[in-house]
């Protein structure tokens, strides 16, 4: 059974520049039409990229250097804007699948949707967050651990110290995020209760 503790998370980053990124640019709208999240990692920050290739640029999720990277790291109120959970699901499949965020504040539904599929999103104070882009951009190899139980987020030989609501905190380290799978762990309890509701049991038929 796979673990779904969430408790340290480390590996390498990938840096993505830029306060107020929307979810429209996390992952465009018209890749909605799925009724699956498969397939999405591939589209995170589609045009950004395209835009980035056509003036002769490459954006992170291009750069081979950050290939692989388990944590991504931004600015200000990253995930604004629609409140579609595609955003996080893409950001899971980009890649190896990307397994924490860190920044300097995140927009309150893209957080509780991150909760919701995994994803501890780490908040730094602003010269924190710029320590680590520029140190990541300066060497890709850099490892990063994003530690729960200590609250700190290690870049090579820095610490920083980042806050997270403690009620998430929990969730994640006791590996109950999942609502889903918590529902299913306890289908005999669910089961019983339903069969003690009226309307479940042919209410005035």
């Amino acid at each position: 059974m796979q673990d779904v503790k969430r408790i340290v998370i480390k590996g390498r980053a990938v840096p993505v520049r830029g306060n107020d990124i929307d979810t429209d640019r996390i992952i465009p709208a018209r890749f909605l039409k799925t009724v699956v999240f498969d397939g999405l990692g591939e589209h995170s920050f589609e045009d950004d990229r395209a835009q980035l290739k056509a003036a002769g640029k490459t954006h992170p999720l291009d750069d081979a250097r950050f290939a692989g990277a388990r944590v991504l790291l931004v600015n200000r109120n990253f995930g604004c804007g629609a409140s579609r959970e595609h955003a996080p699901q893409a950001l899971i499949r980009w890649g190896q699948g990307l397994q924490a965020i860190v920044g300097e504040s995140f927009a309150e539904i893209f957080f509780g949707n991150c909760v919701a599929t995994g994803v501890p999103c780490a908040v730094v104070d602003a010269a924190t967050a710029e320590a680590l882009l520029s140190a990541v951009e300066k060497d890709p190899a850099l490892e990063v651990q994003v530690d729960l139980r200590t609250k700190t987020v290690t870049a090579g030989s820095a610490s920083y110290p980042f806050s997270i609501p403690d009620g998430p905190r929990t969730q994640f380290m006791e590996g109950r995020w999942d609502s889903t799978a918590e529902l299913l762990a306890a289908k005999d309890k669910v089961r019983a209760t339903a069969a003690k509701i009226p309307y479940f049991n042919s209410y005035g038929s």
